[in-house]
């Protein structure tokens, strides 16, 4: 059973950063890419940023040139960075594994409110 835990969300100013991580186990990470989703109250949920098996990203409009996702592939870690956090940030982040059948983990929220 692949298991994907995320961490690292919280209480943040408007303009603050935050980092959440994503630990993977039973699956051979490196091989796989890796998203990070997000769902604020009352919408849908959305992709926010992926990182491919060789290390390639894309990003949301609403994120880019404030968002940085990374892989340890020795940690079995995907990692979001998230600078100039704005109010409409807030929601609750998910790391998903990008295979076919698609495994989520339980969520983090991120709450940006001053």
């Amino acid at each position: 059973q692949v298991q994907l835990v995320e961490s690292g969300g919280g209480l943040v100013q408007p303009g603050g950063s935050l980092r959440l991580s994503c630990a993977a186990s039973r699956i051979i990470f490196s091989r796989n890419t890796m998203g990070w989703y997000r769902q604020a109250p009352g919408k849908q949920r959305e992709l926010v940023a992926l990182i491919t098996s060789g290390g390639s990203t894309n990003y949301a409009d609403s994120v880019k040139g404030r968002a940085t996702i990374s892989r340890d592939n020795a940690k079995n870690t995907v990692y979001l960075q998230m600078n100039s956090l704005k109010p409409e940030d807030t929601a609750v982040y998910y790391c998903k594994l990008m295979t076919p059948k698609g495994y989520w983990g339980q969520g983090t929220q991120v709450t940006v409110s001053s």
